[in-house]
């Protein structure tokens, strides 16, 4: 019988829209947050990640606290964050036992309610009959708490997966907010743009973080700038088109940076709480900006004959935008592209170190290449 108790394990339930991408965007957030981690393990659709700080002032307590209050409003690909207590066996002798082992003191305070929440990722059906919830409730119960099934002060999460990963809840996040985000609901619309939980998931990908300067060559109706702003970043776009600049300016200004609600017009009136951004009519091939400006470059270039360009051929677009992106991006920093068709080569040539390479099929006629890059 498999069981292990490591109490600074964290666990993160992730979306499955892609195998690769939500595992990624979780490691580069806590890079992004100055943590230090190691993959413990990987099951399926859940992440389990040992964070610590190698900074003596943050402590076990601090670490919490981020995944609490600040991780929910940063990830896209997540579901739910929890503290891992114990991982045993899918097995509900096993799980049970865990239950009864653990100290429900150390994770209550006296007076505190609580409630226990079971997620199944994936089948285990072998399950699906069992009252865990009650049952390991129950031995919380003897040990002197009170249950409460509507606001209790812990919730212990049991997620079901390739293991039985048994913790303390964090958080959930709150996919949804991102539909209020949708193409379709921003002020400007234009059709063929990333959906928001992908914008957002290659974002922290590339770093976009407060303060940090984030820039989109062919940034479009700015969704992708949109995502980088809301996490605190200087978003910086161009596009050659002056239609599509404005339509991005009014899609940047329709949001408030701090909760990324759409704001009213005399929100947006007023000028407070704004997204921080600058956009230009320009050439991807000819960038008005000095060298190593960026901390991040993420974009999806145009591709098809369709596509309204100033270069004179689609090849020429990507080798002369992406010597410019490597160009204007910092050393040590990364670049996300998003295309319909391989661009290692122009990457390469350019200068740059390729990372990664993730595929997403987005229907039958469309697989999207997200190419992950670095620069020395």
């Amino acid at each position: 019988m498999f069981h292990i108790q490591l109490l600074m394990l964290y666990a993160f339930e992730l979306s499955g829209e892609h195998p690769l991408i939500p595992a990624a965007e979780v490691l580069s957030v806590l890079s992004s947050y100055g943590l230090e981690y190691s993959v413990f393990e990987n099951y399926l659709n859940c992440i389990i990640v040992d964070i610590f700080s190698n900074d003596p002032a943050v402590s076990d307590e601090d670490i919490f606290l981020m995944m609490r209050d600040e991780m929910p409003d940063v990830l896209a690909m997540t579901h739910a964050i929890s503290k891992v207590i114990e991982i045993t066996d899918v097995d509900e002798e096993a799980i049970l036992t865990a239950a009864e082992r653990f100290c429900a003191a150390d994770y209550l305070n006296e007076g505190e309610t609580f409630v226990v929440r079971a997620k199944r990722l994936g089948d285990n059906s072998v399950l699906k009959s069992v009252d865990l919830e009650g049952r390991i409730g129950g031995r919380i119960f003897r040990q002197g708490f009170r249950a409460s099934l509507k606001s209790a002060d812990v919730t212990f999460r049991l997620t079901l997966t390739d293991k039985a990963v048994f913790g303390v809840l964090a958080a959930v996040v709150d996919r949804g907010a991102y539909e209020h985000r949708s193409p379709q609901k921003k002020p400007f619309f234009y059709p063929g743009v990333l959906m928001p939980r992908v914008a957002r998931a290659l974002s922290n990908i590339a770093g976009a973080k407060k303060d940090a300067v984030v820039v989109d060559p062919f940034c479009g109706t700015a969704g992708i700038l949109l995502e980088a702003g809301l996490l605190g970043a200087k978003a910086i776009g161009v596009d050659a088109q002056e239609k599509i600049i404005i339509g991005a300016a009014s899609n940047m200004d329709g949001y408030a940076q701090s909760t990324g609600q759409l704001l009213s017009k005399e929100e947006r009136e007023s000028g407070s709480d704004r997204i921080r951004y600058d956009l230009f009519v320009g050439d991807a091939c000819s960038l008005p900006f000095c060298c190593e400006i960026a901390d991040a470059v993420i974009t999806d270039p145009p591709y098809g004959r369709s596509a309204a360009i100033k270069a004179e051929s689609l090849e020429r677009l990507y080798d002369e935008s992406f010597k410019e992106m490597f160009r204007v991006l910092k050393s040590g920093k990364k670049a996300v592209v998003v295309s319909e068709i391989e661009v290692e080569s122009y990457a390469r040539e350019a200068g740059f170190h390729i990372e990664n390479i993730y595929k997403q099929r987005v229907h039958k006629s469309l697989t999207r290449t997200i190419t992950v890059l670095s620069k020395a």
